[in-house]
Formats: C-alpha cells, sequence, structure tokens
C-alpha cells in the first residue's frame, strides 16, 4: 500500500526523518561555533590543540564515508543511520567531560565515524522512502531543517554559552541528547520500504560508472563555492574591508533566510526542467556572488556590506537551485543494490569540496582576498561547462527534474 502522503505531498515517514534532521541540526548547531572555544577556554588546551580535535572530526569523517556506502549497501540505510547516530551521541556526550587532549581525540574520533555515517545513510534512507518524483521535494525541506536547525541552534548555543564552564558542557550533551532522540525516532516511526539487495562489483562498479564519477568531481568545484567561499573565504575578507563582527553573523543570517524563503518556491518552479540546466543557474549565480563580493572592495565599509549582503542571498538562491537536482539525481544514477556507495561518494564530494575551500582559498587569501573570490568565480563558471558536457551523458530518462501528477 502507498505511503500517504501529506504535506509538500511527502509521507508521514519522510516528515518523521525530516523533523529528526532538524533535531540534530538544532543540537549540532548550538555547538558548532564553540566547539574550539569550549576546548580552549574551558579545558585550557592550547589553541592549536583545540583546531586538531575540531580538524579530526571531518579528517574521520572522509575515512569513514566510503566505509559507511558498503555498510548501507549490506545492512540497509535505517541501520547505518542509528549506528551513526548513537556514535554521534556518544561522542560529543563524550567531549563534554573531556578534560585531556587524549580523551577529547578519542571522543571527536568516535563522532567523526558518525559523521562519515549519518549523511550517506540518511540520503538513502530518504531516497528509499520518497517516490522518484517527489525527491527533490525531500531534498528541499531537508535543506530548510538543516538552515533552521542550526540557525536556531546558534542563537540558543549562544545564549547558554555565556554561563561559562557550565553552560558549554550542557550544550554538548545537549546535542548527544539531540543524536539520541534522532535514533529513537527511526527506531520506533520508520519503516524502510526498499531492503538491501544482493551486492555485485562494490565500488568497481561505481568507478566504471564514468557519468557519474564526472558529476562527483564537478560537485567538489560546486561545493567549494557555494559552501565554502562564504564559510571560509567571505568572513575574512569581510574583517579585511573593516566590517564589524557583529555585521559578518548577519551575513551568514542572510544566507540562511535566503535558503528558508526562496527553498520551497524555487523547488516547485524547478519540477520538469532540466537537471543540468537547473545545477548550471545554480554554479552561474554563484558565479555572480563572488564577483559582488568583488565589488565590494570599492566602496566604504556600509557600501561593502550591502554589496556582501547580496553575495550572500545569491549564494543562498544558488544552493536552492543545486539542492533539487543533485541528490536526486544520484539517486536515479544509483542501481538500487549501490544506492548507498552511490550516495556515500556523492557526500565524499561535499566533505572534499567544503574542506578545498579554506585550504586552497586560505593560500589565495594570503597573497589577495579579490584573487581568491576571482579564483571561485572562475571555479563556478568551470563547473557550469563542465556540467553543459555531461548532460549528453546522462540517461535520457534522468534529465528532467519530474514534476508530480499532484502539485
Amino acid at each position: 500500500m502507498p505511503a500517504r502522503r501529506l504535506g509538500f505531498g511527502l509521507s508521514r515517514q519522510l516528515w518523521v526523518v525530516e523533523a529528526g534532521i532538524f533535531l540534530n541540526m538544532l543540537g549540532y548547531g548550538a555547538v558548532l561555533p564553540f566547539e574550539i572555544i569550549y576546548l580552549h577556554e574551558a579545558r585550557g588546551f592550547s589553541l592549536g590543540v583545540a583546531g586538531l580535535v575540531v580538524g579530526l572530526l571531518a579528517g574521520v569523517a572522509i575515512l569513514i564515508t566510503p566505509i559507511a556506502g558498503a555498510v548501507i549497501d549490506r545492512v540497509g540505510a535505517r541501520a547505518t543511520a542509528v549506528g551513526a547516530g548513537l556514535a554521534l551521541a556518544g561522542g560529543f556526550g563524550l567531549l563534554a567531560f573531556a578534560t585531556t587532549p587524549p580523551v577529547a581525540f578519542a571522543a571527536a574520533a568516535l563522532a567523526g565515524v558518525g559523521n562519515g555515517g549519518l549523511n550517506p545513510s540518511q540520503s538513502a534512507l530518504m531516497a528509499a522512502l520518497s517516490p522518484r518524483e517527489l525527491r527533490q521535494r525531500t531534498s528541499a525541506v531537508s535543506r530548510i531543517a538543516v538552515n533552521v536547525g542550526i540557525g536556531l541552534g546558534g542563537a540558543i548555543g549562544g545564549l547558554v554559552a555565556g554561563f561559562g564552564h557550565n553552560g558549554f558542557v550542557v550544550l554538548f550533551l545537549a546535542n548527544a541528547v539531540s543524536y539520541l532522540v534522532y535514533v529513537a525516532i527511526l527506531a520506533a516511526a520508520v519503516r524502510e520500504d526498499v531492503r538491501p539487495e544482493p551486492v555485485e562489483g562494490g565500488y568497481g562498479q561505481v568507478l566504471r560508472d564514468r557519468a557519474f564519477v564526472r558529476f562527483a568531481l564537478t560537485n567538489v568545484a560546486m561545493i567549494a563555492v557555494g559552501w565554502g567561499v562564504l564559510a571560509s573565504i567571505v568572513p575574512p575578507y569581510a574583517r579585511e574591508l573593516g566590517i564589524a563582527a557583529d555585521l559578518i553573523g548577519l551575513l551568514l543570517l542572510a544566507n540562511a533566510a535566503t535558503v528558508v524563503l526562496v527553498q520551497l518556491p524555487i523547488v516547485r518552479a524547478a519540477e520538469g526542467k532540466s537537471r543540468v540546466g537547473v545545477l548550471s543557474l545554480g554554479a552561474g549565480t554563484w558565479v555572480i556572488a563572488c564577483l559582488l563580493a568583488v565589488v565590494a572592495q570599492a566602496g566604504s565599509p556600509p557600501l561593502a556590506f550591502v554589496c556582501l549582503v547580496l553575495a550572500a542571498i545569491a549564494f543562498g538562491i544558488g544552493e536552492c537551485l543545486h539542492v533539487p537536482a543533485f541528490m536526486p539525481l544520484v539517486a536515479d544514477l544509483a542501481p538500487p543494490a549501490l544506492r548507498g556507495r552511490y550516495m556515500a561518494t556523492a557526500g565524499l564530494s561535499w566533505w572534499v569540496g567544503l574542506a578545498a575551500a579554506p585550504t586552497l582559498g586560505g593560500q589565495l587569501l594570503a597573497v589577495s582576498a579579490p584573487l581568491a573570490l576571482v579564483a571561485g568565480a572562475a571555479v563556478a563558471a568551470l563547473a557550469v561547462a563542465l556540467l553543459r558536457a555531461f548532460e549528453t551523458a546522462l540517461p535520457v530518462s534522468v534529465r528532467l527534474i519530474p514534476r508530480p501528477d499532484s502539485r
């Protein structure tokens, strides 16, 4: 019996998963700005050690993600997500009481295992629970849940962190609890419709799918610009232009608010359109965003701030165009028996892109901030060209974003 559709055409189970994502991001958003601050100020670690602990979270996730893809294909997406959620709860719970660097590194490694497993399993689970013609809507709602959760969590976290040491401990414990609640939701309320099938070929079959591999590599460039530039390049550039720290925070708020306000209208407008065309439009919007940021250097700090706000909004619009096309296309390209590995490979392209922006962009920042932004625009333009060439390699059946019968 098909699942009964509720708001936006999504089933009850999908809305349960989306609610779990929101809870995760609410807890994680509360600790995200304070990870290094907590380890340095409350636990007395040097900034260098604190940075290594936080970096280990991402480093382990990159190593674990491909393994998680294989696990998903063998035991199922829900079971993998439950295990990842437990690892994250354990890792962040342990961080709340990490008084020495070895304990903090162990906690970060455990949480990194969870990070590496949660994203691909969550994506595979939503793809399994969502009809093909609604996957773009599922991705859009997920993106809104992430933005609202992180935004509210950050605001709440700032208030709680004001209580000092005890406040930090509460934040990390609350984040751990949010993962436990998510695990309980998955275990009690979600029935995974698609069970694992016998797997042959493994990652070798994924790598032989040249169209998908090209797509994943192109996504590294898109993520590095679309998400990485705003997070890693724009804030230090804004400081160089004389913009106050509190106003820099408003740039991130403008980006998040844009996603919340326009994501659903954009996904509706994109239905029935070319997936590659929508992705190309998103990458083209990031070209404009980078150039708007470059223009900011030509004016006074107030005018520079206006230019950067417009750039942050443009980055957000590009994100909204990327979301309804990327993961649903990955799900359509993946054979059901290898969906976990395809999702893990796609997820790895996100991790690499997010790591490339501060790593490579930081070197360009040391030379010239405008040069880093021009390079970002050039990378986004290259992504547009690669996407246009990629479209002919796609099966005709997956080239368009599906248009649901009932809108």
